[in-house]
């Protein structure tokens, strides 16, 4: 990869530095007030609270720290969380926060989602109902179009984000603008035999996953679909299987088109044209460069390769501070196959911009077009 600044949040105002100093309390504080969680757990919260924005980074104490120390682990803990890598600190928050509540267990709350609350009261939301809905008129569209708009759906649903939502000071609602546009080139990967879908979210973001996939299977625009999402919750929205669950039976129970795209995928998985994946290096702090054999061969067995998401760009371009005209397919040459990335920017990494598109949002918007949640981009390597 070419060398660039690894991203830390060292530097008050940068967006790394809120995200570990504003959003991260605001959720212990939220998963505080959404489950009656006994004494231990809470003063486990409070002790990571301290820990995560006044101390140090300490080992698990369980069997995991093995795992974490070929992660990185030897080289982060007794730092700052704020001198670590932004991706690893991010990341280890989570599991250590998942250790706070009894997530691993063992014990009467092994395997209950903190976020679960959170991601249902999304999926059952209005706003759900009225995307949903709006399915209905989509058979009205030549078939292209349909699949256009299903596509441009996925990429946008991408700030369905509830980690962004309790740092940004408001939702995105204006339609935002595309900093690169591969489109074509995107559909031009297809048709194909096998694509692998690499989720972010779960909730509003899922759904229209979901359905861009539901459109390529029906339409045999692909033959089989992988959705690949993380063995156990991460990151506050981050999709697991049980949130895939949720987010096709919502489609079944719904109305019309909705209910159709629900019953297609449900029977889909049951024929296994739509397979769920969870690979332990999906809640890994690390990027995908640094992807272990056979998860490289999973991704080298699909024709196309979807990685949705900003958490996800992190990890297939490195999380680091590169010159945002650094070529895309310069930093995605170690993958394994052709690769397309769909995501909103809510954070600082960028690459694969030509130079004047950077400098018309610099003068338009400073930095914080990396960050709004305001902008996206379809990126391609072939």
């Amino acid at each position: 990869m070419p060398d660039a600044p690894v991203i830390v949040a060292d530097v008050p105002g940068s967006f790394a530095h809120g995200v570990l100093a504003a959003r991260h309390p605001a959720l212990i504080r939220a998963v505080r007030e959404a489950f009656p969680y006994g004494p231990a757990q809470l003063r486990a919260l409070d002790a990571l609270l301290t820990a995560a924005t006044e101390g140090v980074i300490a080992p698990l104490g369980t069997e995991d720290d093995e795992r974490w120390a070929a992660w990185g682990a030897r080289d982060q803990v007794g730092r700052s969380w704020f001198e670590a890598p932004f991706l690893w600190s991010e990341s280890y928050f989570y599991r250590v926060l998942l250790e706070a509540v009894g997530y691993f267990g063992p014990g009467a709350w092994q395997g209950v989602d903190p976020f679960r609350p959170f991601k249902l009261a999304e999926l059952d939301s209005p706003e759900t109902d009225e995307e949903l809905a709006a399915l209905d008129r989509l058979p009205e569209q030549p078939l292209d179009e349909q699949a256009r708009a299903l596509l441009h759906g996925s990429l946008w649903g991408n700030r369905a984000d509830l980690g962004f939502r309790l740092s940004a000071t408001g939702s995105p609602t204006a339609a935002g603008r595309l900093v690169a546009d591969d489109g074509e080139a995107f559909w031009s990967l297809l048709p194909a035999d096998t694509l692998c879908l690499v989720a972010d979210n779960a909730g509003r973001e899922l759904i229209p996953d979901l359905l861009l996939t539901d459109h390529l299977l029906h339409h045999g625009r692909v033959r089989r679909a992988v959705l690949q999402v993380k063995t156990h919750p991460y990151y506050i929205s981050d999709a697991t299987t049980a949130d895939v669950v949720d987010a096709v039976r919502r489609l079944v129970g719904a109305q019309g088109a909705a209910a159709g795209a629900g019953e297609r995928l449900w029977t889909a998985m049951t024929e296994g044209r739509l397979q769920i994946r969870a690979h332990p290096f999906s809640c890994a702090p690390l990027p995908y460069a640094e992807m272990p054999d056979e998860l490289r061969a999973e991704f080298a067995a699909a024709d196309l390769t979807i990685f949705k998401g900003d958490l996800n760009y992190r990890r297939l371009v490195g999380d680091r501070l590169y010159p945002p005209t650094t070529p895309f397919a310069e930093v995605t040459a170690y993958f394994p196959g052709p690769v397309a990335a769909l995501r909103t920017l809510k954070s600082d990494v960028i690459v694969g911009l030509d130079a004047s598109m950077e400098a018309a949002l610099d003068a338009a918007e400073g930095r914080r077009w990396r960050t709004s949640g305001a902008h996206a981009l379809i990126q391609v390597r072939a």
